[in-house]
């Protein structure tokens, strides 16, 4: 992990417009501003999509199309806190369902959390958590015959460009058998006094998270990076629905990194681009879908109309 680390970040570092990848915000101490994050008053995305699970269970249940007679797979890619999905395990136990859930994250102390969690609190359902890269985890239970319903909450999905988020979707689609599921949440496009504040709290908990980053670098590649030197820069275009975090330079620097053994040039307001937040409507969508196994069959909303999960059915 550390030489992928290594080699991503100076892949990123190396280029004419500086990036790093958002996966990499995700150690304990991300996971844990992340949480943060969702809990902020500003940060709608996840009360609104814990309104649609909660509000709206027993639709989704029916959307799916499960056969209680038979078992079937459900996998959360990202799976996080598992705090939404928590209330459709339930509602799948009680209602008489045969399933095993399969968390997959790249964090492998957010699984030991959820895991421990629904122990706990959900002990009559099979958890199986999978940790470790998406792709590689649907390999694993791709030669399994058992229907499959896929979760991909949070508006995870607009981490990635539209070319990327098709190809994402083709490629988890080969994955996938006919008829099996896909459940996306996506965030809404909506206008920037609701959008950006949600990347930009007052108590600076989303700039802490993005400066993680940095902390991490340090930490694990041996880097030398001055947080102080760089400042959180959220922007949002509402014509696009596009929101970008950037880590700002406040001043000309060179940052040394042991692990990749190069050093690295900042100018004074040289920016970073370290996340894309997509919003969506459904022709933005529906361009995503258009190379892909997947067609729309449902979709819910929140009362506000803030946020939507979209069942996608693999053709």
């Amino acid at each position: 992990m550390i030489e992928q680390f290594a080699e991503n970040v100076d892949l990123g570092l190396s280029k004419s417009e500086k990036t790093l990848p958002s996966k990499y915000f995700y150690d304990k101490n991300g996971d844990e501003l992340f949480v943060e994050i969702m809990n902020m008053p500003e940060y709608y995305l996840t009360r609104c999509e814990m309104e649609i699970f909660t509000s709206q269970t027993d639709a989704l249940i029916e959307s799916f199309q499960a056969d209680k007679n038979e078992y079937f797979e459900l996998i959360e890619l990202g799976a996080g806190d598992g705090s939404k999905t928590r209330k459709l395990l339930a509602a799948l136990s009680e209602k008489g369902y045969q399933f095993e859930y399969l968390p997959v994250d790249i964090s492998q102390n957010a699984l030991d959390q959820l895991q421990l969690s629904l122990q706990q609190h959900l002990p009559q359902v099979s958890v199986v958590p999978k940790h470790g890269d998406y792709f590689d985890m649907l390999g694993s239970v791709k030669d399994s015959h058992h229907p499959k319903i896929v979760l991909f909450l949070g508006s995870n999905i607009g981490n990635m460009t539209d070319a990327i988020a098709s190809d994402f979707l083709y490629q988890l689609g080969a994955n996938l058998n006919t008829n099996d599921k896909l459940l996306l949440g996506t965030d809404l496009i909506k206008s920037a006094d609701i959008v950006l504040p949600a990347y930009n709290d007052e108590a600076g908990i989303t700039s802490s998270f993005n400066l993680n980053l940095l902390h991490r670098m340090n930490t694990e590649l041996g880097a030398d990076f001055d947080p102080d030197g760089f400042a959180h820069a959220p922007e949002y275009n509402e014509n696009e629905g596009i929101a970008k975090s950037y880590l700002l330079s406040n001043k000309q620097q060179t940052v040394e990194i042991a692990a990749i053994g190069k050093t690295y040039d900042f100018r004074a307001g040289e920016k970073i681009h370290t996340e894309i937040s997509r919003k969506y409507n459904d022709n933005v969508l529906a361009n995503i879908l258009a190379k892909t196994d997947f067609t729309v069959s449902a979709k819910f909303t929140d009362k506000n109309n803030y946020f939507a999960d979209y069942l996608l059915n693999r053709n």
